[in-house]
Order: C-alpha cells, then sequence, then structure tokens
C-alpha cells in the first residue's frame, strides 16, 4: 500500500487533523508542518498529490507509539525506517494499539476477512526468519478498516 493511503485511514481512525498528524511527527523528532500533509492526503488521481516518504510514514507511526503508550527515556528512541512496507505498519500500529494476535484476528474477523493466527504471526516475524510471510495489500486494507471500527466503538 501507499504511505499516503496508510496516512489517510490513520487520520480518519484517530479523527485528528493535519496539526494532529504533524504533533504525532514532532513526537519522534521530525519536523513536518500541517501544511505538508495536503498534498500526501489527496487521492493519486487527483490534481496536487505528491507520494509521501516512507520515512514520514515512520516518524508517524513512531510518533503515534509515543503518543498512544507513552515515551520511555531510558530506553533508545525508536529507529526511522527509510523503507516502510505493510509488515513494519502492522507492527508498529499493533505496538501502539496494545493489541496481541488475538485481538488482530477478532478485527479481521468482524471485516469478514479469514485469516488464520499462524498467518498473522508469520508476518510478525523477522524477514530472514523460514516462516515469514509478508503483509499484502488487501490484508492491510481489511486490517485499518477494522481498527478504525474498533476505535471509533471503543468506549471512553
Amino acid at each position: 500500500m501507499l504511505s499516503n493511503d496508510i496516512i489517510r485511514a490513520l487520520r480518519y481512525a484517530l479523527k485528528t487533523n493535519n496539526e494532529g498528524l504533524a504533533r504525532l511527527c514532532a513526537l519522534s523528532n521530525t519536523d513536518v508542518t500541517a501544511a505538508q500533509f495536503t498534498p500526501w492526503l489527496l487521492k493519486e488521481e487527483e490534481e496536487g498529490f505528491q507520494r509521501c516518504p516512507d520515512i514520514v510514514l515512520s516518524a508517524l507511526l513512531n510518533g503515534l507509539i509515543y503518543d498512544k503508550r507513552g515515551k520511555d527515556e531510558s530506553a533508545p528512541p525508536l529507529a526511522l525506517e527509510r523503507r516502510v512496507n505493510n509488515n513494519v505498519v502492522l507492527k508498529k500500529l499493533r505496538i501502539a494499539f496494545m493489541l496481541k494476535t488475538d485481538d488482530i484476528l477478532a478485527i479481521l474477523t468482524e471485516q469478514k476477512f479469514r485469516v488464520s493466527m499462524p498467518e498473522i504471526t508469520a508476518m510478525m516475524r523477522a524477514p530472514e526468519h523460514k516462516n515469514f510471510r509478508e503483509c499484502g495489500d488487501q490484508f492491510m486494507r481489511y486490517f485499518l478498516r477494522g481498527l478504525t471500527n474498533r476505535v471509533h466503538n471503543a468506549k471512553p
């Protein structure tokens, strides 16, 4: 999936605006202005569309982790990945929203997406592991949609 699609989905899930996204990036010590998000949030076919750099998505996800779980000053800062794929996004969202593998399975089952527990755990493995499995775009779309439903329907 494009970084732009993931940012657009997260913006909707978090019910935030461009300033909120810029604030999340700032938590991971990355300077991105709210105005910079405007062309990144456009659809591909819209005029003025620009592809969002992977490092910005990585900063946004790290900022989301810091926002949801707090920043541990004794731990080293989270690394900014230059290449972000669906597996990295899935892992970081899992950390940020404190999801277990069972929660991910429940989210996808609610979305009528069939997946098994071993498939999910295979996506969480290191790429060099023999049982590693790449997270596909369809999986990510269903997961983001289900996560949005879960966040919007959460009881405060």
